[in-house]
């Protein structure tokens, strides 16, 4: 017997494709394995390292126990937090929270600076009034309406990659400093984070630094693209592409979540296609030496010389200097941004 959620609980940003009018019952019988974009009605019981909630409007809510909220399962890699799965077997009581954007699973391991996860007891599947379960990955924000969107035109948007030597390491920074410069340059200029896990806060700074357009995969249903087959992560770029790459008056910044040797980053790198499609590679790396590593590895395993330098180190006079001293690829400030300077280099 299916019940009614209570109104008030949180839209989490994991359930960004999602409207509040679908959160309207729960099953509390139904103890099916869960995959990945399944939504679950949950209360927390314990708070450990999130003690806030994201919303899908990019709010942040503090929690406290008893708190209900929306939840979906998800995969996550954060070498800086957790490593977690979704576990084989059916619905369990109790899962942990891994990611403020309300991302749940098991944790499998985790930094030794971070707390243990906050817990989440699993009220029920939400589902529709004929008990179907509710997944993610069944809606779409970005849907290609015509038939001329589903064809990429032989003329298109310049594609600036941002990648980086490790999770943390200035990518979503260096992505706002080129779509500031591009923008104030004139250009118009379109921003999605294609793989990572699920959280506004970086798509919001694109568009607060001059993005007319932004998206990221929780557009396409994914809460998270850990474990996402290569067909996966392919459809999602390639169905932002389609939607925001097709003029090339524009310019499209993509950015790729954690690292150069993560297993989707490492997908994308070695695909062909879309390596086709970027104008201006850069990568960001938090210390000189990571970034001599990013470039010898980007070489040796993908074929990739970056085109620029940025991230955490680009902060440090000392780093550049070091990094000047081992290298010719050029080095910009994603913070005090040199416009005319990055414009020479993604351009």
């Amino acid at each position: 017997m299916i019940r009614k959620i209570i109104v008030g609980c949180v839209h989490p940003s994991s359930a960004f494709v999602l409207s509040r009018s679908d959160f309207r019952f729960y099953d509390p019988e139904n103890k099916q394995q869960p995959k990945a974009g399944d939504v679950v009605y949950g209360e927390i019981v314990y708070i450990g390292q999130h003690s806030s909630l994201e919303n899908a409007h990019g709010r942040i809510h503090t929690m406290v126990d008893g708190r209900k909220s929306i939840f979906v399962f998800g995969n996550r890699y954060a070498p800086d937090y957790y490593e977690a799965v979704i576990p084989e077997g059916e619905l369990e009581e109790e899962y942990d929270l891994v990611a403020r954007s309300g991302v749940v699973s098991c944790v499998l391991t985790k930094n030794a600076k971070i707390k243990d996860p906050t817990k989440i007891r699993i009220l029920g599947y939400v589902c529709d009034d004929q008990e179907n379960v509710i997944n993610t990955k069944k809606y779409r924000k970005i849907v290609l309406g015509k038939k001329s969107e589903n064809i990429k035109k032989r003329n298109r948007s310049k594609v600036i990659l941002v990648v980086g030597t490790s999770m943390n390491s200035g990518k979503s920074t260096t992505c706002a400093a080129c779509i500031y410069a591009l923008s104030s340059s004139g250009h118009s200029v379109r921003s999605s984070k294609i793989t990572g896990t699920a959280s506004l806060k970086d798509i919001l700074l694109m568009q607060d630094n001059g993005a007319s357009h932004i998206s990221d995969f929780t557009y396409l249903g994914h809460p998270s693209t850990y474990l996402c087959s290569e067909e996966d992560l392919l459809d999602i770029f390639n169905t932002v592409d389609a939607k925001y790459g097709n003029s090339p008056e524009n310019y499209l910044v993509i950015e790729i979540a954690d690292g150069v040797l993560q297993r989707e980053t490492a997908m994308l790198l070695r695909n062909r296609d879309f390596m086709r499609r970027v104008h201006r590679t850069v990568l960001c790396s938090a210390d000189a030496l990571g970034a001599i590593g990013g470039i010898e590895t980007m070489y040796k395993e993908f074929g990739i010389v970056p085109h620029a330098i940025s991230g955490i180190c680009c902060g440090s006079p000392l780093a550049i200097r070091e990094l000047s001293g081992l290298t010719k690829i050029p080095v910009f400030h994603n913070v005090t941004r040199n416009v005319k300077h990055i414009m020479e280099i993604i351009g």
